[in-house]
């Protein structure tokens, strides 16, 4: 019998608890499926709506399409245009004539001068231009001198005399100082040198001082539903009839 190795203290026993080495199995490497969430929810359990909220949406680039820029017709569809029969109320045509003379819108007469030999002959045409922008004044631009007065030409007149006003340069009027008159002074008030007399004004009427509020008149008081005095207020009921064949209670107090 071959002599045993030595390996210590330690000799093979059974482990007090499982371990993965005695098993085959990959073990717990499956879980199993949550009933909570949303995310793997076991199939065999009911699952309850789940919602969720969305973020901000991506921001398409400057280039992607124009826009809502384009003005379409709303009668253009994909299929062509949707239009109904229109009609409209137009005027009558106009049909071109051609209007060809007649034989009296002819003058023959007037090209004998054209076609034979004719003597020159005048016409009494209306003034030229020149003559209306003619500078020259006419007879009633000049002004005959007067005979009657002392402006006459050619004439001796008498002296004539005219009676002129005032001048105020050197009258006894002119006032070489510039000094001011009595006008000039505005009147000094009377109250700022002697007594005021009593002024009086018609003010309006002035109110009293004192409580403006809304006070409560007597007739705003209801004493008799005042209960903090009595049990409560009086009440007043209907009794029922009683006969008066029946006997009233009596009671004996001795």
């Amino acid at each position: 019998m071959a002599e045993e190795v030595w390996v210590g203290t330690w000799r093979p026993h059974r482990p007090r608890g499982p371990i993965m080495a005695l098993y085959s199995s990959p073990g717990p490497k499956y879980l199993i499926p949550p009933t909570t969430g949303f995310m793997k929810h076991t199939p065999t359990k009911l699952r309850a709506p789940a919602y969720s909220f969305r973020g901000a949406p991506m921001l398409l680039a400057e280039n992607c399409s124009p826009g809502p820029r384009y003005s379409v017709n709303p009668k253009i569809l994909r299929t062509g245009k949707d239009l109904g029969p229109a009609y409209s109320i137009l005027g009558r045509y106009h049909t071109k004539t051609m209007l060809t003379p007649g034989p009296g819108d002819y003058f023959p007469e007037k090209s004998t001068r054209h076609v034979f030999d004719s003597a020159p002959s005048h016409s009494i045409s209306a003034r030229t231009k020149t003559f209306r922008v003619d500078s020259t004044p006419g007879p009633a631009a000049y002004m005959l001198p007067m005979v009657m007065g002392p402006h006459t030409v050619g004439k001796v007149s008498q002296p004539s005399f005219s009676i002129k006003g005032r001048s105020k340069l050197g009258s006894f009027s002119d006032d070489l100082h510039k000094t001011p008159g009595p006008a000039a002074y505005r009147q000094p008030d009377v109250q700022a040198t002697k007594f005021k007399a009593p002024q009086y004004t018609m003010a309006a009427r002035v109110a009293p001082p004192g409580d403006k509020t809304l006070k409560p008149g007597p007739g705003a008081h209801s004493p008799e539903k005042v209960t903090l005095t009595k049990p409560c207020a009086p009440i007043v009921t209907f009794g029922i009839k009683h006969s008066d064949y029946m006997t009233p209670l009596v009671v004996d107090v001795e």
